[in-house]
């Protein structure tokens, strides 16, 4: 691969932190091609996710509040997205809306802009209306004089446009998500609300954001106010951390060759969010609860509470077991029997399958093979029911070995041209609300290497464009797909209530971002 680069770019590559042993391992997948992954069969009810009763949910959660103390807790929320996606049907129409050409409504008929059409018609109920009004009436100092549809595009165009308020390349989790009685919230408020709630042990609650350098000031100040606020008596750290550039990957021609700008340079782009298993492997805690910087909800009821706290009880359960066989097995005196029950804990509760010539093998190698497989950290994750189209969520794959293994899909990591594979898909019950609680020490508590655990060929291979000049990149696996493909896991169904992302502006006007009656 060396020939393929000056002594500029391996320069560059030695500032950025960028390993050679990395590129040579993207280009083996550009070379190769990254296969798609073979689905078995959906992960359901009684076949890989677990139900819990309304028992068993109080059970759990009050085993968790009595232990938490003797836990270090923190929430890590990837946060550095910028809310461009959120507003992607208002900026085409600040691009495609001609004022004085046609009206509104004809825009909104002939573009069948329905999106646009809930929009204005809720507007006031968006948690940002009254400052973007206000905004807006400064830059149009005749504004009580122009017609409704001026008015409307000149809200939209100030809220948007960079000369202004410029939401769309605001990161979104320091954007208005909600508002009450004039008191308006962010995402970042909201996570912060939840800390208080499940996330505080021994009265300190840990949270870990991964933003963008340039706007952590903003995470700062809005974390700085909630603090001197705030009235509960769970104390609140807050750490943050970057997308690591070492990370990066490096944009190649169609045929095969380093993608380069006008000047000569290479073309670095970020390796989407499964980067993050290097900022998740950075953070010291015993329990980690993960979500997505937008799933948060106004009203924050018990019933979420009581779940988020389940998770972790079942995880700190699960833990406990294991350890106790990985102390055994260390012991190197283990009966049959036991044997029999530890296989049997693998296969039933952790969804491990145990290779099929195991029975031949001798009792030391029996012993190294279990310890192997218990020996690994240990993921939770929430699982909701599918209500919509199919997409990423629990499925059961064909590992390396040939044998069964429970992960997290995502629909374009399936061939859908494969009329078999695209059933498989479609026959889901479940997806993935991105809803983790996470163990990532072993027995004696020491942190596990997270890296050790990541399946490269669970990556994907982009196609992009500069300047008019496409490109391909090699993206690194999902941080809860891929790069936790080595895991222990457990799925767990969780209600509809603990899933309220905001993908575009008008989920804000949904009832779980809205004031209670």
């Amino acid at each position: 691969m060396e020939e393929n680069f000056s002594k500029t770019d391996l320069a560059i590559f030695e500032e950025r932190g960028t390993s050679l042993d990395d590129i040579a391992a993207q280009f083996y997948f550009f070379k190769n091609g990254i296969s798609k992954i073979n689905l078995v069969k959906p992960a359901k009810i009684g076949d890989g996710i677990l139900v819990l009763t309304n028992e068993k949910i109080l059970q759990y959660a009050s085993s968790f509040d009595t232990q938490k103390d003797n836990f270090k807790l923190l929430k890590f929320v990837p946060a550095s997205g910028a809310a461009s996606r959120m507003f992607k049907f208002l900026s085409a129409f600040l691009k495609g809306f001609k004022i004085g050409e046609e009206s509104l409504d004809g825009y909104i008929t002939r573009n069948n802009g329905k999106d646009l059409d809930l929009f204005f018609s809720e507007i006031n109920k968006v948690p940002f209306y009254n400052a973007v009004l206000e905004a807006t009436k400064k830059v149009l100092v005749d504004y009580e004089k122009c017609t409704a549809d001026v008015k409307k595009y000149a809200f939209v165009k100030t809220m948007l446009s960079s000369k202004y308020l410029d939401f769309a390349n605001q990161p979104k989790g320091v954007l208005p998500f909600h508002a009450h009685n004039q008191v308006v919230t962010s995402a970042v408020d909201e996570h912060l609300k939840e800390c208080c709630n499940y996330v505080g042990s021994n009265k300190k609650a840990h949270l870990h954001l991964t933003v963008s350098q340039e706007h952590q000031g903003m995470f700062e100040a809005i974390v700085s106010k909630f603090i001197a606020q705030n009235s509960n008596p769970i104390e609140i750290e807050v750490s943050y951390s970057y997308q690591s550039k070492a990370t990066d990957v490096i944009a190649y021609n169609l045929n095969k060759t380093p993608f380069r700008d006008s000047k000569g340079n290479l073309v670095f782009r970020p390796a989407g969010h499964g980067a993050l298993i290097h900022n998740l492997n950075q953070v010291d805690a015993d329990l980690i609860f993960i979500k997505n910087i937008d799933n948060v909800n106004r009203n924050q009821t018990e019933l979420v509470r009581q779940h988020k706290k389940a998770l972790a009880g079942i995880l700190i359960e699960m833990q406990n077991t294991i350890f106790g066989y990985v102390m055994l097995l260390k012991s190197a005196i283990v009966s049959e029997e036991k044997t029999h029950e530890i296989i049997l804990f693998l296969t039933t509760c952790l969804s491990v399958p145990i290779a099929h010539d195991f029975l031949n093998y001798s009792s030391d190698s029996q012993i190294s093979y279990l310890l192997k497989q218990l020996n690994r950290p240990l993921r939770v994750c929430g699982m909701v029911k599918n209500v919509g189209d199919p997409g990423g969520g629990p499925f059961w794959i064909l590992n390396k070995e040939g044998l069964l293994s429970l992960q997290i899909i995502e629909a374009s990591q399936v061939d859908l041209s494969d009329k078999f594979q695209n059933n498989i898909l479609c026959d889901a019950t479940h997806f993935n609300p991105v809803d983790l609680v996470c163990g990532i020490k072993d027995s004696e508590g020491n942190k596990f290497n997270l890296l050790d655990f990541v399946d490269d060929s669970m990556g994907f291979i982009v196609e992009k464009s500069k300047n008019g000049l496409p490109y391909q990149a090699y993206e690194l696996p999902g941080l809860w797909n891929g790069a936790m493909a080595g895991w222990l896991t457990v799925f767990v169904e969780v209600p509809m209530a603990t899933f309220s992302p905001v993908k575009t502006v008008n989920d804000l006007l949904r009832a779980e971002h809205q004031p209670l009656n």
